[in-house]
């Protein structure tokens, strides 16, 4: 049988994910230290996992509401309230998703007709430009640059847009490059979303990870923004609660509504253990989720200072646990350096141009691991510049 031939043609047509591709090779190799997937090195807070403990023994296994706990969208609310400073109804405009991923597949098919446009910007996490396609859009990237610190720059984005242009996506902080917006850039980008009557979908999930003492602003909290907005969050990055797989969206009623109705035929509802774990996160997980960011903050200075020394220019990421490196020096595209650096000194990271074509020339190197390792790593990666050099 042509089993290909059974193959819808738009998955067909979809890559493997360069990151699964590439760390399907480091699996079972001894010695190897990874920069690679992006999650953190801390086990979830005791008093977190504690709490999806307690649901289990209280024999609470049921399903849940489709748009998730009340009193977890409750207290959604009062974080999004205080940290987004935007105010949503528990009961109408949130909605709790199996992680992130789910959400952002959730709101590209309730807002998507098949050839409609979605404008975002690269490099880019590597299951932006899949999603949309498996929403039978159309994915269109803008590229930002290294100058410019990997910030989307709103002229740029308007000479994108077109009569078939239906949503902005936006990531910030970025993942792979740590990049954030400023205040200039992001109402810009709010213009723009208005002038042209466009749904906003802005993924925060590193949103707590905000370096130098800089306040996170959603584009959701500017003015008319709000009503056309769709703003995803989670657990995974801040609070280390990856493997829970919980995340929400909030939105305008209408469109939570919309989304609800493809989640309830999907997957019904997220597990009620990791919802009341997130309760407890979002109570209580304040000094944990501080302590972490810390912890990140001192290793994102460290490699930034050993990767520049090394030679291979890295700018300063506002956000999210990643470095980007500039790896073009040294003559080798982002697939070999990365190759090479795995194969002569065992350590892993993922080359740039996973994140899209403009990646190509640079290496996401992940922090979320400890110190000890990051420093070998740097020892590591010198070596090998300085054989590449010889």
């Amino acid at each position: 049988m042509d089993y290909q031939a059974k193959i819808a043609r738009n998955v067909a047509a979809i890559p493997r994910s360069g990151i699964r591709d590439f760390f399907d090779l480091v699996q079972g190799r001894e010695g190897v230290i990874s920069l690679g997937v992006g999650e953190p090195d801390f086990t979830t807070p005791w008093h977190i996992r504690e709490a999806a403990i307690y649901s289990l023994e209280k024999g609470q296994t049921t399903y849940t509401s489709n748009l998730g706990l009340l009193s977890l969208r409750r207290a959604i609310s009062r974080y999004g309230a205080g940290f987004f400073e935007v105010d949503y109804d528990p009961a109408a405009e949130v909605l709790v998703t199996v992680g992130v991923s789910e959400g952002l597949d959730l709101a590209l098919r309730a807002l998507l007709d098949p050839g409609d446009e979605v404008v975002f910007h690269e490099p880019c996490y590597v299951s932006y430009s899949p999603s949309i396609a498996l929403a039978h859009g159309r994915a269109v990237a803008v590229e930002t640059r290294k100058e410019d610190a990997f910030s989307l720059d709103p002229v740029q984005l308007a000479a994108a847009i077109t009569p078939r242009t239906r949503v902005l996506m936006l990531n910030f902080p970025t993942n792979p490059t740590g990049a954030v917006a400023s205040r200039g850039d992001l109402e810009g980008i709010a213009r723009l979303a208005i002038k042209h009557d466009l749904i906003v979908i802005t993924d925060e999930i590193y949103s707590e990870l905000r370096y130098d003492d800089e306040k996170h602003l959603s584009i959701a909290a500017l003015p008319g923004m709000k009503e056309r907005t769709i703003l995803l969050h989670g657990f995974s990055k801040a609070f280390a609660m990856t493997g829970f797989r919980l995340g929400y969206a909030c939105a305008p009623q209408p469109i939570i509504e919309a989304m609800m109705r493809i989640h309830q035929y999907a997957m019904l509802c997220a597990p009620i253990m990791s919802q009341n774990a997130a309760i407890e996160a979002l109570e209580n997980g304040g000094p944990a989720l501080c302590a972490m960011r810390d912890s990140y903050h001192q290793r994102r200075d460290f490699l930034v200072k050993r990767l520049n020394e090394i030679g291979l220019d890295c700018h300063l990421p506002g956000g999210a646990f990643y470095v980007f490196p500039d790896i073009r020096k040294t003559g080798l595209t982002s697939k070999e350096f990365a190759f090479g650096l795995l194969e002569a000194e065992e350590v892993a990271a993922v080359p740039g141009s996973a994140f899209g074509p403009s990646g190509e020339g640079f290496l996401r190197c992940c922090y979320a691991t400890g110190m000890a390792d990051l420093r070998t790593a740097m020892e590591r990666m010198d070596r090998y510049v300085q054989s590449l050099r010889a």
